[in-house]
């Protein structure tokens, strides 16, 4: 592949060399809370010594841990069989060898500055990126907000210069996480028409889980597949062999998945980022980005969705859970742990077989999902959520989470029945058109959801420590009604305080108490009102 001269910048002269297996490119949290900053090499090497790897956000720790899992199969520090793979989860097994491996390979591929090779990005943009390129916000996700549209750019053209660790994490989740849409890249002056078109990321679009165990070290063993064939091709950046690489002029067929190492290293984006000394003259910056279509994969649902939670749409499709702006994710923990006591395949199947073991924690593990939320091809944010785990409490962690969204779906549903029976006496005479914001005025759900889910998570934490679901639900609901109570009683003090206003709110009360423990209320509604009298 014959490659363009990069810019003078890009001269072994002039360029910064920074490389993240020297340079500390992510924060870690050790296990007595302390924040470290830790290189690669690092990260493997002091595995079990470091909690868990932070980012700025959610998807930035996932995109991380995905280029760990990445080094992990290029190494060769990976099961290769389902009984191994529980082997290495129970045993601890060592991840010093993917660490020596890292150390050892060579230079010039792991420079993230490289004129020929730079990781992790394109070097075919390097001609066009002085003139089309723009500032660094473009490849923070969160900040290029909704750069699509051909409307007031100026705020990616901010000349604050992004430090190469930043720029290297910001990278790692453009390429898993990014959203469809249109690049601020013209196609005519550059590689041609389809680099315009960005693709959905391999995590775009839907909730990606990852099982995190006590340590670094676990949560890498607990979300290594096994692999059967040879999973070490590590795509370290577009011009490497023996990868042949897509064009630009048209879109292409979606390329065959070449083992988990290329999995989880795909180059989802092109990317090219311009290196600057920074004001202290020895940290590297980027200072300009040029961000364009990357590679397409061919996925296996079996094989490359493990850890996906299937779902069905409502026009019947069945994909992987997604992120919604109307649905809390902590709303769908009783689909993750039925996925796991059905062995619904992958990732839950494997946890499902677990043992527990003998004066281990009671649940040694969590699920956390993540899934970035967006408005067609604008990013809004992060959605996450932590679930407890424990070997072999799937079924009674199902019937916890099930039991507890359906007593906080019914008690949402309450009071929004509350609040039309407050509208109905309040708005006699309405205009079709006030009715949606007047019925508002006295809907308290969107408090209450929010406040439902730290005692869900409290629920489900009981139970994993050991408590019985039965004894747990009486709190839960009491928790839950009792704050359902308090919010319709705020939303309800606006209305004045004549006869009309009055019957409103009793009107109101009535409707909650009759339909919190009606004939559609669950039976632990019911049961803690029986009790309760």
């Amino acid at each position: 592949m014959q490659l363009p001269d990069l810019p003078q910048l890009n001269s072994a002269a002039s360029r910064p060399r920074w490389d993240p297996r020297e340079h500390e490119c992510a924060r870690a949290l050790s296990l007595d809370g302390e924040v470290v900053g830790q290189n690669l090499v690092d990260l493997l090497a002091r595995a079990e010594k470091l909690a868990d790897v932070d980012g700025d956000t959610p998807g930035e720790k996932v995109a991380l841990v995905e280029f760990l899992l990445a080094l992990c199969y290029a190494s060769g520090a990976y099961p290769t069989s389902t009984h191994e793979w529980q082997q290495w989860v129970e045993e601890a097994h060592p991840l010093e060898d993917a660490a020596a491996w890292l150390a050892d390979q060579s230079e010039a591929e792991w420079d993230l500055f490289h004129p020929i090779r730079p990781l992790g990005q394109n070097a075919l943009l390097a001609p066009f990126l002085d003139e089309h390129g723009t500032g660094p916000a473009q490849l923070v996700i969160e900040r290029a907000g909704d750069y699509n549209q051909f409307a007031d750019h100026h705020h990616l053209e901010h000349p604050d210069p992004l430090p190469a660790a930043k720029a290297f994490q910001a990278m790692l989740a453009q390429h898993v996480f990014g959203l469809s849409g249109r690049a601020r890249i013209s196609g005519k002056a550059t590689l041609g028409a389809a680099i315009t078109n960005l693709a959905t990321g391999r995590l775009g679009g839907r909730i990606r889980v990852l099982a995190v165990g006590r340590t670094l070290g676990d949560t890498l063993r607990l979300n290594l597949a096994p692999a059967f064939d040879e999973p070490r091709l590590l795509n370290l950046s577009w011009t490497q062999e023996p990868i042949e690489r897509r064009g630009f002029t048209a879109k292409p067929p979606a390329r065959p998945v070449r083992g988990y190492a290329d999995l989880h290293s795909y180059l989802g984006r092109s990317v090219l980022m311009r290196p600057m000394a920074g004001s202290d003259g020895d940290r590297a910056v980027v200072d300009r980005v040029l961000i364009g279509a990357g590679e397409l994969l061919d996925l296996d649902a079996e094989l490359h969705l493990q850890d996906a939670v299937m779902s069905v749409t409502r026009t019947g499709e069945k994909k992987p859970l997604w992120p919604s702006p109307t649905r809390d994710l902590w709303r769908e923990a009783h689909a993750l742990y039925a996925a796991v006591e059905t062995e619904s395949g992958g990732l839950y199947t494997r946890l499902a077989k677990l043992p527990q073991k003998k004066g281990a924690a009671r649940h040694p593990f969590d699920l956390m999902a993540v899934g970035l939320l967006s408005n067609k091809t604008t990013p809004i944010g992060w959605v996450t959520s932590v679930f407890p785990f424990a070997p072999g409490l799937a079924p009674v962690l199902y019937q916890a989470s099930l039991r507890g969204s359906e007593v906080a779906e019914h008690v949402a549903r309450s009071l929004d029945r509350a609040a039309y029976a407050a509208w109905e006496i309040m708005y006699p005479n309405p205009k079709p058109a006030d009715k949606k914001a007047q019925i508002a005025r006295f809907d308290a759900r969107g408090e209450q959801w929010k406040a439902t889910e730290e005692p869900f998570h409290t629920l489900l934490q009981d139970v994993a420590d050991g408590a019985m679901v039965t004894d747990c639900m009486p709190g839960y609901v009491e928790w839950l009604t009792d704050m359902a109570r308090e919010f319709l009683g705020k939303r309800l003090d606006s209305l004045p305080k004549n006869g009309q206003g009055l019957k409103a709110r009793a009107a109101a009360l009535r409707r909650f108490t009759s339909e919190l423990t009606g004939p559609r209320a669950p039976a632990d509604l019911n049961a803690f009102k029986d009790g309760d009298a």
